[in-house]
């Protein structure tokens, strides 16, 4: 790819990307329609922390066996964009949630969310984005 192209396709460096932002979009299939769900996240050890109360959105996250989560930022001159496919769990055992309470991922409304899901990459993908004038045709 040429050093003047406006797009660059990411690898892992997504991840360093994802612990630069606090939200993101939890994304779902459910009866053959997508769902999307706001979440504010945090990154631990290359997984995606968040917190929820019971509802739609943990539901099924516990339900669905492949998840996306996307997360994006920009900047005055640039924008990058990461997708996540993987799998969501929710964390039930003692030491998982003291785990993730050791993030200290805090809800940004002021709610009662009890329950922390953590997202587990199966695929990280991501685009960075030179912002600039459209090229001469």
């Amino acid at each position: 790819m040429p050093a003047d192209d406006p797009v660059t396709v990411l690898s892992e460096d997504g991840w360093d990307l994802l612990s630069s932002v606090a939200l993101g979009r939890f994304v779902v299939v459910a009866d053959g329609r997508a769902e999307i769900f706001p979440v504010n996240f945090i990154t631990q050890r290359r997984t995606l922390l968040f917190r929820t109360a019971s509802g739609t959105k943990l539901y099924q996250a516990v339900m669905s066996d492949r998840i996306a989560f996307e997360a994006d930022g920009h900047s005055d001159v640039e924008g990058w964009s990461v997708i996540i496919h993987g799998r969501a769990h929710l964390l039930t055992a003692r030491d998982e949630i003291l785990d993730a309470e050791d993030a200290q991922l805090l809800s940004w409304p002021a709610t009662v969310k009890p329950h922390f899901v953590r997202v587990i990459a199966m695929e990280i993908s991501g685009r960075r984005f030179k912002f600039g004038p459209a090229p001469v045709r």
